[in-house]
């Protein structure tokens, strides 16, 4: 028979039956134990476990797996110096997710060391510990790297260390990232407040950053313990035990898309917190949202004295004049330093004027240093001011005034900020770019004779051709006052307008009046030099090429309806992307309906009005263009109202105008704030057609005859969705109690309103199928066609839903096995009730099945 030791050694190593060769007792008693260390060793490496006293080293590229080999930890080399190394783990390509010290670097003789104590440990060449997991003493008994890119020290029965508990700049998917933990980027540090808000800090002093992002989402609202986490579709979400669903914080712009590959949160050395994807293996990661969308809103992104502003879409740094000097001319994000420092020129300061320039100004400052003077006592202030170095002067009408008395100050340059900033600087003032007046005055041209005849040439000449513009041209619409745009615009040519920004900028009064902000950007009102009204919007996240960009605006601008706002022009300059529509003198359709403003109120028959002519215009998208256009983002918000009250669409085409790849995601991003308006085909995953546009008109229409979002609850309701208590009541036979209060005491066509109510239930069923064209349903509210009795809709919180589109299609896949259920005829009514039932029943359980997919 074999010993135990030939035994156990043939098991783990593989050896063949056969017996083996005997040996003397002594002998097998001397190799017993090697052959047991042997065999453990083997063991440990085939499996996830990393026991003590292992380490890493630079010079041998050793490193440690997860066991699909998706993450790794070992050394990498530093991005800012590639002659020293990282401790870190990345992702399949060599993409970072954790560094060992925050990003400390260390030599080619350093090593990375999981000690016999149980400390983890890395040590430079030196053998000074740069950094350590503070883990000795504490039971450790071995670590291990899994595939969710977690690094664990552990002891026979818990976790006591791991990288998910102490992340350094990254939050990687399914992590939870909790109230205390902070993520740290050179000055710059992220962290989660206990009421929800994400803040970013520099220098653990100034909060440039600090939003919640959700509207539903108050900031007042009393959480236990809040925690954010990226899910696998890109979606960051907030959960705590008392919200009954996750709150949605933001999209990637690859939302929904699948692959091998993986999204992380970073906070980058720019101090911005930004969302990546990386497919396996390629190395490269791909930005796909920012939280400061503004990267000069950063603070102290130029250093100290540093001014940043845009060259094209690239945000650059430069120094207020020609009085400071680049700290270092190699790393202009260093900031600037005074030539001559202002103690060694006591009585000689004074206060250079920087135009269109702010410096950035967050707590606590802001409440230490804010007053309420004019320009020029802002300006006189700081310069009688001993600590006073710089200041700020809003043209905003705030009449704010910041004076900076910090050891750093951090700029902004931007033609389109309406203020002014002074900088205390040694006598005299030297701008950047010294005009040609003083250049002239600076020479010493001994012939000036000869200059004052060259000028007086050059000024008759200018007279001469000034007389004849005058007396031949200046009524020519060619040469007269109106542009060739602007006579463009007077014949209604039909093409787009091309404007330039700095007309835009004129006609905006350098964007002073905003009329409101979508998802696709803020929109200002503007006057064009021929007296026209327009309404110019600012878009953000254009993403095509400005060939691409002009057939998407040639397109829009086509396409004209009575019912859809016209595009009159748009600019395209750099990273600057404009449309120009024309006015609407009486706003979009929400305040009318959700304001609470007794002075801004409809009669039933102006909504009713609206209603129709809002299904018109979405009609002449679907199904009488050349190319059927959906609209994607149907709510009160983008139907405007003229002064007449006509209904006209807006935004129109600017999903694909967004993002042409899939402005599906698009979409998402700039509606999760309103609630109530997608389909649930939005969330399943599934083809957007023109029937989801008739989704959200369905909801729009409810929201026309009821004064209120269909998505709030309250106890007039019985704490149930609007849509669903509507429904309810519509079933009872109480059409009145669904109708806006405010129609009371009107006189009110209830057969018109009541076939509204239908219509609205038909749009808003759950499958494509189930809800009608817009054509017909135009049809339907003109009373062209009779418009039987709708089931029960189906109603889904697209909004706030947090889940994978597998889960939810798993929950849709239950409805669809039902059979499509079309408008009754009166005959048919009769079978109604069993076949309602049943499909209540089904409707339950699919229910339950969803809520728990969102609770997960």
């Amino acid at each position: 028979m074999r010993s135990d030791g030939e035994s156990l050694s043939g098991q783990k190593m593989g050896l063949c039956d056969r017996k083996a060769p005997s040996l003397p007792s002594p002998v097998l008693l001397f190799l017993s134990p090697l052959l047991l260390l042997l065999l453990g060793s083997l063991w440990l490496a085939g499996a996830a476990d990393i026991p003590l006293g292992s380490a890493l080293s630079p010079l041998n590229s050793s490193s440690w797996s997860s066991p699909s080999g998706t993450y790794s930890l070992g050394f990498v080399s530093d991005p800012q110096n590639t002659s020293l190394y990282l401790a870190a783990i990345t992702y399949s390509g060599g993409v970072p997710v954790w560094t060992a010290g925050g990003g400390a670097s260390v030599d080619s003789a350093a090593s990375f060391q999981l000690r016999s104590d149980g400390n983890l440990r890395l040590v430079d060449g030196s053998g000074t510990v740069v950094w350590e997991s503070g883990t000795a003493g504490k039971g450790v008994s071995a670590a291990s790297l899994l595939d969710t890119g977690e690094f664990e020290l552990k002891n026979s029965t818990a976790v006591v260390w791991d990288t998910f508990a102490h992340p350094t700049d990254t939050i990687l998917q399914s992590q939870n990232f909790t109230v205390g933990q902070t993520l740290h980027s050179g000055d710059y540090s992220f962290s989660l407040l206990a009421n929800g808000n994400l803040t970013l800090t520099w220098n653990d002093s100034i909060v440039y950053f600090n939003k919640g992002f959700n509207s539903t989402f108050t900031a007042n609202k009393t959480l236990a313990s809040p925690f954010l986490t990226l899910q696998s579709n890109g979606i960051i979400s907030l959960s705590d035990a008392s919200l009954s669903t996750a709150v949605v914080i933001s999209y990637s712009s690859d939302y929904g898309e699948s692959g091998d590959m993986i999204r992380f949160v970073k906070l980058d050395s720019d101090g911005n917190l930004r969302t990546y994807s990386a497919v396996r293996g390629s190395g490269i990661t791909n930005e796909r949202w920012s939280a400061v969308a503004d990267q000069c809103e950063v603070f102290g992104w130029c250093g100290n004295m540093g001014i940043c502003s845009y060259n094209d879409t690239s945000p650059v740094c430069g120094c207020p004049s020609e009085n400071f000097n680049f700290v270092d001319p190699n790393d202009h994000r260093k900031g600037c330093k005074r030539r001559t420092e202002i103690q060694n020129c006591p009585g000689n300061s004074t206060m250079l004027t920087l135009d269109n320039t702010k410096f950035l100004t967050y707590p606590p400052e802001i409440s230490t240093e804010q007053f309420f003077v004019g320009i020029t006592a802002c300006r006189l202030n700081c310069l009688s001011g001993v600590s006073c170095v710089a200041s700020t002067a809003l043209a905003d009408g705030s009449g704010f005034c910041y004076l900076k008395v910090s050891n750093f100050v951090s700029g902004y340059e931007s033609a389109a900020l309406p203020s002014t900033s002074f900088v205390k600087v040694c006598a005299p003032a030297l701008p950047n770019s010294p005009s040609t007046l003083d250049e002239v005055h600076s020479s010493k041209l001994k012939g000036w004779v000869v200059a004052v005849l060259i000028f007086g040439t050059l000024l008759g000449m200018i007279l001469f051709e000034w007389g004849l513009w005058w007396c031949f041209c200046r009524n020519s619409t060619k040469y007269g006052p109106l542009s060739a745009h602007y006579a463009l615009l007077e014949y209604a040519s039909g093409a787009p307008v091309q404007f330039s920004y700095r007309e835009l900028q004129k006609s905006t009064k350098r964007f002073k009046e905003k009329l409101g902000e979508g998802g696709f950007g803020a929109v200002y009102k503007g006057v064009l030099a021929n007296r026209t009204m327009v309404a110019v919007k600012q878009l953000e996240g254009i993403e095509q090429g400005e060939k691409q960009f002009r057939m998407e605006v040639a397109t829009i601008s086509s396409t004209h309806h009575l019912n859809l706002v016209r595009l009159i022009g748009f600019c395209s300059e750099g990273r600057h992307r404009l449309l120009v529509y024309e006015f609407m003198k009486n706003g979009s359709l929400d305040s009318f309906l959700f304001s609470g403003d007794s002075s801004r109120k409809l009669t039933w028959a102006t909504r009713f009005s609206v209603a129709v002519g809002t299904a018109r215009g979405i009609t002449y998208l679907h199904e009488e263009c050349r190319d059927c256009i959906v609209h994607c983002d149907i709510k009160p918000e983008n139907i405007l109202l003229d002064e007449n009250y006509n209904a006209k669409v807006s935004d129109f085409g600017l999903a694909k105008l967004v993002n042409p790849k899939d402005h599906r995601q698009r979409t998402l991003t700039s509606v999760r704030g309103t609630r109530g308006y997608l389909a649930p085909e939005w969330l399943a995953n599934l083809p957007i057609t023109s029937k989801s546009d008739v989704y959200s008109y369905g909801m729009v229409l409810l929201e026309i005859v009821s004064g209120r979002r269909n998505f709030d609850v309250s106890d007039d309701t019985d704490r149930k969705k609007f849509s669903v208590w509507a429904y309810e009541e519509f079933e009872k036979g109480n059409i009145r109690s669904i109708m806006d209060k405010r129609l009371a005491e009107q006189d009110v066509d209830m057969e018109q309103l009541e076939r509204a109510v239908l219509v609205s239930f038909w749009c808003i069923q759950e499958q494509p199928s189930q809800r009608p064209s817009m054509g017909k349903v135009v049809q339907m509210l003109e009373g062209v066609l009779d418009v039987e009795r709708p089931p029960a809709p189906k109603v889904m919180d697209v909004g706030l839903a947090v889940v994978t589109s597998s889960s939810v299609s798993t929950s849709v896949a239950v409805f669809a096995t039902s059979a499509s259920i079309q408008p009754l005829s009166s005959s048919s009514q009769s079978n109604t009730n069993s076949s309602s039932i049943s499909r209540r029943n089904v409707e339950k359980q699919t229910s339950s099945l969803l809520s728990k997919d969102l609770s997960s």
